[in-house]
């Protein structure tokens, strides 16, 4: 599984567990929705900064997102 895939898979179920959508977890990380969308859907890569506010908004370590199931 490439590193793309793992983050995408980790980023939606670490929202859905918070129990936050799409453009709710957009506005706590301070990005637009539509690139947590591509995000989940593996269109774009995150930089380093994008996930370390995408970790913050969740409450959770950055490694997370990154981490093989």
């Amino acid at each position: 599984m490439e590193i793309r895939e793992i983050f995408a898979l980790n980023l939606k179920r670490y929202r859905r567990k918070a129990g936050l959508s799409q453009e709710e977890l957009a506005h706590l990380a301070d990005i637009d929705r539509t690139y947590v969308s591509l995000l989940e859907r593996r269109s774009y890569s995150a930089t380093i900064d994008v996930v370390a506010k995408l970790a913050d908004a969740l409450g959770i370590e950055a490694y997370l997102l990154l981490q093989s199931p």
